[in-house]
């Protein structure tokens, strides 16, 4: 009742901001009128950024592979900082509404105009498939329905206020999810960091010793229990040097490209607020980011306590309820009827799916067929920071209140980038390509429509996921870092790189990392064939090397090509020059 009560409350407070904050304009519509604080902008700034990848997904990955899941967090805030001090003051500067606007200008064409729009959809759609499935995720547990069910729920309240709003209504309901999601993130973490460590910080939690008399640290304490059950440690990295720089600089790199965060730089009125809001959002960002370590951890040694070796007849209360969404599942391999937790995979490793039968004990059969592993507890990473307060037995509006937060926190990213999706087709592709005529009335018309129209394609991508939240967004990241990034920053600090050497160097980096990534995400699974990684770089960090193409490839067409027209090369000097600056050299 209580999770009815905070997720509905939550609902009502995002869709009555949107009414009160309606775009009228195609200027609110895309950066909320220009007039937004930069402490306002920061907090939106910071929900838009961190995403259902970030609340529940990123925990969740650190929790199951322990030291390896630190890329996730080095590459998403050094990515940040990147953002803040290369390209966001710059962009604002330059005064337009996208990132395809400014590639369009900067590089004197529509054609990269055009492929910058193609970029920013594959970026956007692969990130936005990450954001569906969390929403999708958070309403099975919480309304008891179908994971697709739940996306479907998603759908419907972000079309209200993305399409309604626009970018002004988004901003100021981002300002509410921010407060709601660090709320519910901090809450859980505080009670748990409590029980387990008696230290009520989580950041400090994390270090010290566990209050079970035993005189081991948290990190201690779980690298022995894993040890014990046939992980390797918790402690220990098992990527190679090279994948684990890869992945984070991709997520660096490609966090800088993001057009979603990009796009809330313009909605403030000065270049200097562009600054001071980007401050404001990477200490709103951090609170969350430094306490994800802890979190994971602490749920980690929960699930073995109260999961392994526990009759199935005992199980906890929050066992059965995650069972009943098939993101949790128990497979009886020695008719023992004890849960042995461990190693390895507890099915085959095709995607669950639930016979409607039930076993001797009760349980949820797996239709799939038992692997050799002696695992018989199947875990989605994904439940892990949603199931920690339930695992922890923590209070009823404790869970309803993360379950609020999973959702504030996917729905706002999400309606970031249908805005994005939408603008880039009714501004880049309509209004400054196919159809320059239309009036401001009908841009806003058909920035409508293509929101409404992507809503759906994300719903879709959130049904029928290509992977775990996470990953689903590395690729993203992956992509961006590998197709818009270096388009930008040439854009900004070169005056040489001209319109051939960007519209050639965006369209090798995207099909480069695109390919790598379907092939073996897709294609090398359903051939069978091995994971032949070039250089031993996954597909999660392909990124990098499809970003450093692109820049070769930038750089060798441009000096092979006309220079840039006189107009654009003073276009990118003044983009650079602080305001005042020109004046006083004059003096």
């Amino acid at each position: 009742m209580l999770t009815y009560l905070f997720v509905g409350g939550s609902f009502a407070l995002y869709i009555g901001i949107a009414v009160w904050s309606r775009a009228g304009s195609t200027k609110d519509f895309y950066v909320a009128g220009g007039g937004v604080h930069p402490v306002v902008n920061g907090m939106a700034t910071a929900a838009d950024w961190m995403s259902a990848a970030s609340f529940i997904s990123m925990a969740g990955i650190i929790s199951f592979i322990g030291r390896d899941g630190s890329v996730y967090l080095l590459g998403w805030t050094g990515g940040y900082v990147l953002l803040a001090l290369l390209l966001a003051p710059y962009l604002r500067k330059f005064g337009r509404f996208t990132v395809p606007d400014f590639i369009g200008e900067r590089y004197y064409s529509n054609t990269a105009r055009i492929v910058a729009v193609i970029c920013l959809i594959f970026v956007s759609f692969t990130y936005v498939a990450g954001q569906m499935r969390g929403v999708g995720i958070v309403f099975s547990r919480f309304l008891e329905v179908e994971v697709s069910t739940g996306v479907i729920i998603g759908m419907a309240v972000v079309f209200m206020y993305a399409v309604l709003g626009g970018m002004k209504g988004i901003t100021y309901t981002q300002v509410a999810q921010y407060c709601v999601l660090i709320f519910a993130y901090m809450v859980p973490a505080i009670f748990i960091s409590l029980m387990i460590t008696g230290n009520p910080i989580p950041q400090f939690g994390f270090g010290s010793e566990v209050n079970d008399g035993s005189g081991l640290s948290v990190l201690q304490k779980l690298d022995g229990v894993l040890l014990e059950l046939g992980f390797s440690a918790y402690t220990a990295g098992t990527k190679s040097t090279i994948d684990v720089f890869a992945i984070t600089a991709a997520l660096m790199f490609g966090t800088a490209g993001l057009p979603h965060v990009l796009v809330r730089f313009f909605t403030v009125p000065k270049v200097s607020d562009a600054r001071l809001s980007a401050g404001y959002a990477l200490v709103f960002i951090a609170i969350l980011y430094t306490t994800a370590p802890a979190v994971a951890s602490f749920a980690r040694l929960n699930l073995v306590d109260t999961v392994h070796n526990t009759p199935y007849a005992d199980a906890p209360e929050w066992f059965a309820n995650w069972e009943n969404t098939g993101l949790i599942a128990w497979q009886d391999k020695n008719n023992d009827g004890i849960m042995q937790y461990g190693a390895g995979p507890a099915m085959s490793p095709a995607k669950p799916s639930f016979d409607s039968n039930t076993g001797p004990h009760g349980q949820r059969l797996l239709n799939n067929s038992p692997t050799e592993s002696d695992n018989e507890v199947y875990i989605d990473r994904d439940i892990m920071v949603l199931a920690n307060p339930e695992i922890a037995n923590l209070p009823g509006w404790v869970i309803a209140l993360v379950a609020a937060g999973g959702v504030a926190a996917a729905l706002s990213t999400a309606a970031g980038l249908l805005l994005v999706i939408s603008s880039a087709i009714s501004h880049d592709l309509l209004k400054q390509t196919l159809l320059p005529k239309i009036t401001e009335k009908q841009e806003l018309l058909y920035a409508r429509i293509a929101a409404a129209v992507a809503v759906c394609i994300a719903g879709l991508f959130g049904i029928y996921p290509p992977a775990f939240v996470a990953q689903v967004v590395a690729f993203a990241f992956g992509l961006a870092a590998a197709s818009l990034f270096p388009a930008l920053l040439l854009g900004i600090f070169s005056k040489r790189a001209n319109k051939q050497g960007a519209i050639s160097g965006m369209l090798v980096g995207l099909f480069f990392t695109f390919s790598y990534i379907a092939y073996f995400k897709f294609l090398a699974p359903a051939l069978n064939t091995p994971d032949y990684w070039l250089w031993g770089i996954s597909p999660e960090g392909i990124g990098t090397l499809g970003m450093l193409l692109n820049f070769g490839v930038v750089i060798i067409v441009s000096s092979l090509t006309a220079k840039p027209p006189k107009s654009v090369q003073k276009l990118v000097d003044n983009i650079r020059i602080p305001s005042g600056a020109a004046v006083a050299n004059h003096h």
